[in-house]
């Protein structure tokens, strides 16, 4: 079917979208979220087009209702939006919020950018760890049809018409105040699904790659590297050089030789400097006095421990801040 979604994001805005059962109560929850700048109900990833309130309630076009959260990255984030939406729903039942029973009312989080993909990934991960059974739904918004004008703003309306949230769970979800995520790994079973046996066995086991092995050893284009788990910024194509030993070789950190966790490991006899990323997925080692550094620091890491992100794709991606770090 066609898609539809010609919503065009506001300058310096993010948009998301959640379905939540009944779009009225959903919409009443976000329209009183410090930093939402707009909301719409309207039905989400289903198979007809020009879909009514009628057809998506027989429950057999696959629509969820959904509202269109749109929200100021300066005033709010994506975690706290998140935070208020899991403090109303029931994240263990299917077809199912509060009274309302059917397929419109799933659970659902949809996103139409990467940046938005990989911090509601990362979230939901640490969600679903808190659930014996998880049933929210995650993935990209395929369409998008608003709702017909008398559903929005419902209960702005109706001050008194049917909702599903409790006063209360409202105030308590607009409470909700997240700090951005930090890099954190999800459960084992997820990382296994997720990585490649050797991706696993050298970030999870302190494995090595063999050399002259990895896309990435001998590459020049412009970009960073990131913790392939997680996503977290490690290096930068401009602090790369080719080096012998046939690793990827870089002379510095993205930030600061802060953002990693560094020890001293004796598995082969004599201490090296392992690398770890700030989740503790282990990179590769550091050396001092490398004739072929620029600064004599050379940062050997598994091509199977890093994901590129090139420099083109950065904004897209959620890398636009890490740019200034890499030169064209």
């Amino acid at each position: 079917m066609t898609e539809h979604n010609d919503y065009k994001v506001p300058e310096g805005q993010s948009v998301i979208y959640l379905a939540g059962g009944c779009f009225w109560g959903t919409e009443k929850l976000f329209k009183e979220i410090e930093g939402v700048t707009d909301t719409t109900v309207g039905y989400a990833n289903g198979t007809i087009l020009n879909p009514t309130y009628e057809l998506v309630c027989t429950g057999n076009t696959g629509y969820k209702e959904t509202v269109r959260v749109t929200y100021d990255p300066a005033v709010t984030n994506l975690e706290t939006i998140l935070g208020a939406y899991f403090t109303v729903i029931d994240p263990t039942v299917r077809n199912k919020q509060g009274n309302d029973l059917g397929t419109q009312y799933q659970t659902g989080v949809y996103y139409s950018d990467e940046a938005s993909q990989r911090i509601a990934s990362r979230f939901m991960d640490l969600e679903r760890q808190k659930q014996v059974s998880f049933q929210v739904e995650l993935g990209p918004l395929v369409n998008f049809w608003p709702a017909e004008e008398y559903h929005q703003d419902y209960l702005k309306k109706h001050p008194n018409g049917y909702c599903h949230i409790s006063d209360a769970e409202i105030e308590k979800a607009k409470a909700v105040k997240l700090d951005p995520l930090g890099w954190q790994n999800p459960d084992d079973a997820t990382l296994k699904k997720k990585l490649s046996d050797l991706s696993y066995n050298v970030t999870q086991n302190e494995g090595t790659e063999a050399p002259f092995s990895s896309e990435y050893w001998n590459s020049t284009e412009p970009g960073i590297y990131v913790d392939i788990v997680t996503g977290e910024p490690l290096f930068s194509s401009s602090d790369k050089y080719e080096s012998s030993c046939g690793w990827p070789s870089f002379d510095r950190g993205i930030v600061s030789e802060d953002q990693f966790k560094l020890r001293t490991d004796y598995k082969i006899g004599y201490g090296r400097t392992e690398v770890k990323s700030s989740a503790g997925n282990h990179l590769g080692h550091k050396f001092e006095n490398d004739p072929e550094s620029p600064n004599g620091t050379r940062y050997c890491i598994d091509g199977a421990a890093l994901k590129f992100i090139p420099y083109a794709e950065m904004d897209a991606q959620g890398y636009g801040d890490y740019k200034q770090y890499v030169k064209q």
